[in-house]
Order: C-alpha cells, then sequence, then structure tokens
C-alpha cells in the first residue's frame, strides 16, 4: 500500500485544458493550460532518466574501469532487466525510454560479448541515433510524430489536447528538430569514437549528448508554451494539481 501511494504522488496529473471564469458579469471563460512545477516535472521524469539511461552508463564506466569490458557489458544489461522485471512485477507501466533502451541495449550488448569490440558497442547507438532520426523525420511527414509517445512518458497528455490543429503542428515541427539534433549528435560521437581512448569517450560521449539533450528540451518547452499562446490559451506553471474546492462553487 505505502508503495503504490509513493508511486501516485509521483505521477503527475493529466495535461489538459480547463476553462475558467475571467468575468463574473459577463461570463467569459478563458481557457488555461496548468502546466506541472518544474520541481514537480523533475520530480516526475528524473527517476525515468535515471533507471532508462544514466544508472546503465554510470555501472557500464565503473564496472570498465574494475573489471574490463565484458564485465561492464553484463552489468549494465543487468541492471536493465532488473528494472524492466521491477516495472512488469509490481504493474506499473513500462515508459517506452526504457523498453527502447532495454532492447537496443540487448543487441548491442550481444553483438559486442560476441566480437570483443569496445569500438561496434558505441558504434552500434550511434547506427541507432541516425535510424531513430530518420524515423523521426518520416514520422512527421505522414502527420504522426512520434515524438508524442515519449512526451507521454514525461508529462501524460489529454487526447483532446493532442488533437488540436495547434498542438498536432508543433509536435511535427518538434519531431524535425530532435532528428536534427540526434544526427548531430551521432556526427560527434562517431568522431569522438574514432579519436579518443575507450575511458575518455565515455565521458565525452555523455558530455555531448546530454548537452545538446538539454538545449532540445529547453526549446522543446519554450515552443509548446508559445504554440499554446498564439492559440489564446493561458498557460500557467506549478498549477497542475487537482482543482480546490473553492473553485467548484457556483
Amino acid at each position: 500500500m505505502g508503495t503504490g501511494a509513493a508511486v501516485k504522488e509521483r505521477q503527475l496529473k493529466c495535461l489538459a485544458i480547463s476553462s475558467h471564469k475571467v468575468n463574473e458579469d459577463r461570463d467569459q471563460d478563458q481557457q488555461r493550460l496548468d502546466l506541472p512545477s518544474p520541481r514537480a516535472a523533475l520530480r516526475h521524469a528524473v527517476p525515468l532518466v535515471l533507471e532508462a539511461m544514466i544508472v546503465p552508463l554510470a555501472l557500464f564506466y565503473v564496472v570498465l574501469l574494475l573489471a574490463g569490458f565484458r564485465g561492464a557489458l553484463i552489468a549494465a544489461l543487468a541492471w536493465s532487466y532488473m528494472a524492466l522485471a521491477r516495472r512488469i512485477i509490481r504493474g506499473e507501466r513500462v515508459s517506452t525510454l526504457l523498453f527502447l533502451g532495454t532492447a537496443l541495449l540487448t543487441a548491442r550488448t550481444v553483438v559486442s560479448f560476441i566480437t570483443g569490440s569496445a569500438f561496434l558497442y558505441f558504434a552500434q547507438p550511434t547506427l541507432g541515433t541516425v535510424v531513430i532520426s530518420l524515423v523521426l523525420v518520416g514520422s512527421a511527414v505522414i502527420g504522426r510524430p512520434f515524438t508524442q509517445r515519449f512526451a507521454h512518458d514525461f508529462c501524460p497528455i489529454d487526447p483532446a489536447l493532442l488533437a488540436r490543429p495547434r498542438v498536432q503542428q508543433f509536435f511535427i515541427r518538434i519531431s524535425l528538430l530532435w532528428a536534427t539534433v540526434l544526427m548531430l549528435n551521432s556526427g560527434i560521437v562517431l568522431w569522438l569514437l574514432v579519436s579518443s581512448s575507450l575511458k575518455a569517450f565515455v565521458l565525452e560521449r555523455m558530455a555531448v549528448t546530454w548537452g545538446l539533450t538539454a538545449v532540445a528540451i529547453f526549446f522543446s518547452i519554450t515552443r509548446f508554451i508559445a504554440a499554446m499562446r498564439r492559440d489564446g490559451i493561458i498557460v500557467k506553471w506549478g498549477s497542475n494539481r487537482e482543482p480546490q474546492p473553492a473553485l467548484l462553487r457556483v
């Protein structure tokens, strides 16, 4: 019971547009979108990112220094499978990030364990990143942006909000942004892979990837807010919570 309550507390309220009276005399309503506070959003997103990306990478690097390349492969993959199994056993939702990360890590580990090649281990995700960027472009072209799936991992979105033309246009454009960032990241990582030592590469790759990701996240959030405001919707930060009883009085 305690665990279930803790999980529920970390979950964010579904992102949806609500109506609020701006003039009682004229009975005027204003559409408003309540975004979670940055603190609440981080509290929800950080465990997902830690679980699917940061911990496997940290384990790989630590075990690489202590037990060598093959030991690092086993440690990173073992963590991902344990994280996946824990969510399934508890009946929790498996995030797209964790599912794809575990699937790609399994393929990387099998190939690299057989060949013993660290180059192949790190070259595979670079190729995978290129493929994902092309998928993002393709999904944007056909009008079914794949970024909607990842957005749901970090903040549940009401279907009615997703159906708005302005929101659909936003996700199409943001898919192209992320495709560009991923392609740029692949090029830089590939250059580092052929020019740096293995131990230096792991840290350099992490710095480049997280730096570019932070920039993409910043533009994603600011462009989403701008799109909502152009649609005549008031955007409020830190108010993504259930309405208080006083707001429900007629």
